[in-house]
């Protein structure tokens, strides 16, 4: 037996020590750019829309395909947080809606500025905000973008005003039209039509759903809202359609939450686990980028994959912050009120404590 062990021992080293004859070499090349067609937009007052066709660079690909997974992820951390009650009070996450905020800000500058409501953690991370910084505000810790104080109502980043959990806080909008048009405002009033305000359909809430018509004089668009290039396309056409000095534009993005209107609400009562799926399956937005890039050889399923798992990284490692820093003290309750004032003093719940304020 031994002497058996012996000899297939040195057959195999001597395999082992022969010199390779052939070797393998993977590579590919990858394409630079690829054009799509994309989905015409639904067009008022406007004799031209956003073009039909766009071009999609390898390079922009990549990067929208990983803010919309670490959004998408984003949402489902803070989710689980918020079952393990480490974020408390309100809570509206977007997943599902990652096409607007990254097309958004792809059809944009960073010097615009940009104004939301509640469901506002994507547009916080794409207007430059780290993940870090939106979980750490959600968990109330001081690391957050708030240093710990106002949670998703409370988000703000250098141009950007969002995170208002009062419904229609940012003015009302039909007088805001009115000026807009009057004055010729360079302004894109967005509406995303998630087709739920709370638990009721736009079928049962308006007799009328072309809100894109809304603005009456103001011009308007009905866009792909789960397709990331039609809703690039068209914040392109809208923001140089204001940057002309024509006035102000209305986008309808048709889009769809994957969560209930906030974590207190399961969102099946009012529509059924079978319309999710469909959505999920036929019109995701992640999963439709995937697809293009991948048939247009832009990337390979491999290196998406990686993506993958890198923001999966990322998320973790913002959660583990998040759920470890500290939370501000109480002395700090009072701070922040205002911007560049010199420290004064508020009173607290009750009027015997008082807390000072500085910025």
């Amino acid at each position: 037996m031994r002497k058996m062990l012996a000899a297939v021992s040195r057959v195999l080293s001597g395999v082992a020590q022969k010199p390779a004859s052939r070797v393998l070499v993977a590579s590919r090349n990858f394409a630079n750019d690829a054009t799509f067609e994309i989905k015409k937009c639904d067009l008022h007052r406007l004799e031209e829309g956003p073009p039909v066709t766009t071009v999609l660079t390898r390079e922009d690909g990549l990067k929208y395909y990983r803010m919309m997974q670490t959004v998408r992820r984003m949402e489902l951390k803070a989710d689980q947080l918020y079952k393990q009650k480490i974020i408390r009070g309100f809570c509206h996450l977007c997943d599902g809606q990652e096409a607007c905020c990254v097309g958004l800000e792809a059809g944009i500058n960073p010097t615009d500025h940009l104004i939301t409501a509640y469901r506002a953690h994507g547009f916080t991370f794409t207007r430059g905000l780290s993940v870090r910084a939106i979980l750490a505000v959600l968990t109330g810790r001081r690391g957050g973008c708030a240093k710990g104080k106002g949670g998703s109502m409370h988000m703000y980043a250098k141009n950007f005003y969002g995170g208002n959990g009062i419904v229609g806080a940012q003015g009302q909008i039909f007088e805001a039209y009115n000026m807009a048009a009057l004055w010729k405002l360079p302004c894109i009033f967005i509406c995303e039509n998630n087709r739920y305000g709370m638990g009721t359909s736009v079928e049962r809430a308006a007799a009328s759903t072309d809100y894109y018509k809304r603005g009456d004089f103001i011009p308007g668009l009905r866009v792909d809202g789960m397709d990331i290039l039609c809703v690039r396309e068209a914040t392109r056409f809208a923001a140089a359609y204001c940057r002309s000095g024509k006035g102000p534009i209305l986008m309808e993005l048709q889009t769809y939450r994957y969560h209930g209107h906030s974590m207190s609400d399961p969102g099946v009562s009012y529509r059924t686990r079978e319309e999710i799926q469909e959505v999920r399956s036929k019109s995701d937005p992640i999963m439709l980028l995937k697809d293009r890039m991948v048939n247009s050889n832009l990337a390979s399923v491999e290196e998406l994959k990686e993506i993958d798992v890198e923001v999966r990284k990322e998320i973790e490692d913002a959660a583990q912050f998040a759920t470890a820093d500290p939370e501000p003290p109480l002395e700090e309750l009072g701070y922040h009120i205002y911007c560049s004032d010199p420290p004064f003093e508020v009173r607290g719940a009750n009027q015997w404590i008082k807390f000072k304020s500085i910025s």
